[in-house]
């Protein structure tokens, strides 16, 4: 055997016994997740998964229903923020789809709403819905905070940025918004928007809420995965353009088949490609 032959086969023999486990140890270092919505258990699963291959790497999860997650990332405070819409100045990764359910009692009969109706009705346009051929009732609006990306990415995609009448009840958690929901009364009967992932559990669980069908299109995994419920928003890692392998090792991590199934136990997974 020629020495290049032997050292060639050195090589390939050397790669062979190195496992996905020990490259990602050689991953060290600090990471610091920023978030304020509801994926934050999905977050800290995968976080805690991240470390167990990685353990010279330590992340820190800083949580805060009333923090700005891209600011602290374009700061320097956090190297990634979870978000559902991108932003110029940052890099995105996409690691999975959530729905935004229309959350109402379940003793409204309202069989369902278009997607435009959903603008009206979040608008101040549609007042009662009898005008949907629901109960004779008010519709009581409940918004989410300003600073949660859910509200932006549920005001772009029905077109009603800043439309929301101050009237409208602030709730920051998604529990709370249930409750509330549950326990608003006619002559009022409430309408939020929701993650998906909650509404459905709160169906399931037998909560006494539903969420209504939208164009026609039931709110399920299946339907959120392939797009035809229109009503979802992308999961999205954004950090800073600056090369960054710890960044980029939690975001392959995060798309690696034991991070979809994490992300898959609340969310819907991205595609397979």
């Amino acid at each position: 055997m020629t020495v290049g032959r032997f050292v060639t086969g050195l090589l390939v023999g050397l790669a062979l016994s190195v496992s996905p486990a020990d490259i990602f140890a050689q991953i060290a270092g600090n990471l610091i997740i920023a978030g304020n919505g509801p994926e934050q258990t999905t977050i800290e699963t995968l976080a805690r998964a991240f470390e167990k291959a990685n353990p010279r790497a330590y992340v820190d999860i800083l949580w805060d229903q009333n923090s700005t997650p891209l600011q602290l990332v374009k700061t320097g405070e956090a190297q990634i923020a979870v978000t559902g819409a991108e932003d110029p100045a940052l890099a995105a990764t996409q690691i999975g789809w959530d729905g935004i359910g229309i959350l109402v009692h379940l003793s409204n009969f309202t069989k369902e709403v278009t997607k435009q109706q959903v603008a009206d009705i979040f608008s101040g346009k549609i007042k009662e819905w009898s005008e949907l051929g629901g109960p004779e009732t008010q519709i009581l609006l409940i918004d989410r905070p300003r600073n949660q990306n859910v509200r932006e990415v549920f005001e772009t995609q029905l077109g009603i940025a800043d439309k929301i009448p101050d009237s409208a009840k602030v709730i920051d958690a998604d529990d709370a918004v249930v409750k509330t929901v549950v326990g608003t009364l006619p002559p009022l009967s409430a309408a939020s928007y929701i993650s998906l992932s909650t509404g459905l559990s709160a169906v399931s669980g037998g909560v006494a809420v539903r969420l209504l069908p939208v164009d026609k299109v039931e709110p399920e995994v299946p339907t959120v995965k392939d797009g035809r419920y229109s009503l979802r928003r992308p999961l999205l890692l954004l950090s800073k353009k600056d090369p960054n392998t710890l960044v980029e090792a939690f975001a392959k991590f995060s798309l690696s088949p034991l991070g979809q199934t994490i992300i898959g136990e609340i969310y819907v997974p991205m595609p397979n490609k």
